[in-house]
């Protein structure tokens, strides 16, 4: 293990942005979720003053950040344009003795753009190459970054995540976005098969962006429209992971439509065994449709 001088957890990533973070509606949100993930993955090695987010659990064997509950918050990605200069400011916090906290922060012209909350926990597998067999690793102790000024705005935002992921997992929740906790039958399925080529990260696992990307998939069956949608608010709840070859269940468990925004609540199952992956609960506001069809 390689380890430098305990560093802050807070950071920048800096873009101009282009084709490769935009799409119809502004920022892709999906560049977004990626581009967080990447810079949680990388303060985590800064906590524990690592120069490289190399991580193994006490036998040595490698593991990964697995993100157990995902929030975006203000969102307003329709304000970004092309060329615009953006930050991802993010900061980092342990929470317990497993799990990490990141906030990160979306700001450009005109100040914050979005707010993404990303609880996480180290995982590794119990099988090779089996994504059925993962299980939570415990690390061995590294050195940890110095304590940031806003700890305690920070670990009082964990706790608040980590209540709604575990709320959600039991099916406990409030209903938010209009939406009723009811897990009665579904009002609409969709199928997909995840391609390894585009879905799966670097350690063979279902990318936890691409749960999102799936979700918005399904919506845009569902739902396609002319003006299309922009994202306001999304919470993700991650339980499990699939194999490569095996397909996905979308499952339409509550949806509240008016004429400005458009709820609802997806469950993510595994199509095989039933076994329950995800929940995705997603705000959206109505675009105005520009000349052409597609919104501004």
């Amino acid at each position: 293990m390689t380890t430098t001088a305990p560093q802050r957890a807070l950071q920048s990533g800096r873009f101009v942005a282009g084709m490769p973070q935009l799409c119809p509606t502004g920022l892709s949100e999906n560049w977004l979720l990626k581009e967080c993930g990447h810079q949680h993955w990388l303060a985590l090695a800064r906590r524990q003053g690592r120069e490289r987010p190399d991580f193994r659990d006490a036998a040595g064997n490698k593991a990964y950040a697995a993100f157990t509950t995902v929030r975006i918050r203000h969102a307003r990605l329709d304000r970004v344009a092309e060329n615009d200069s953006l930050r991802v400011v993010s900061r980092c916090l342990p929470v317990g003795r497993s799990q990490h906290f990141g906030l990160h922060e979306l700001r450009g012209r005109g100040g914050r753009h979005a707010r993404v909350e990303m609880l996480s926990t180290f995982v590794r597998r119990e099988r090779a190459g089996d994504n059925r067999s993962v299980v939570r690793a415990a690390l061995a102790p590294g050195a940890e970054a110095e304590t940031d000024d806003d700890q305690a705005a920070l670990a009082a935002c964990a706790l608040q995540l980590a209540e709604r992921g575990r709320a959600l997992r039991s099916g406990q929740w409030q209903p938010g976005f209009g939406l009723e906790a009811q897990r009665g039958a579904a009002l609409r399925e969709f199928r997909f098969t995840p391609c390894p080529h585009n879905d799966f990260n670097g350690a063979d696992l279902l990318y936890f962006a691409s749960f999102q990307a799936i979700v918005d998939r399904a919506e845009w069956a569902w739902f396609g429209t002319a003006a299309l949608p922009v994202l306001a608010e999304r919470e993700l709840a991650f339980y499990g992971n699939v194999n490569v070859g095996e397909s996905l269940t979308v499952l339409l468990r509550g949806v509240q439509e008016s004429r400005d925004e458009l709820s609802h609540w997806c469950e993510v199952r595994r199509a095989g065994d039933g076994a329950r992956l995800a929940d995705v609960l997603t705000r959206k506001r109505r675009a105005p449709v520009a000349d052409g069809g597609l919104s501004a």
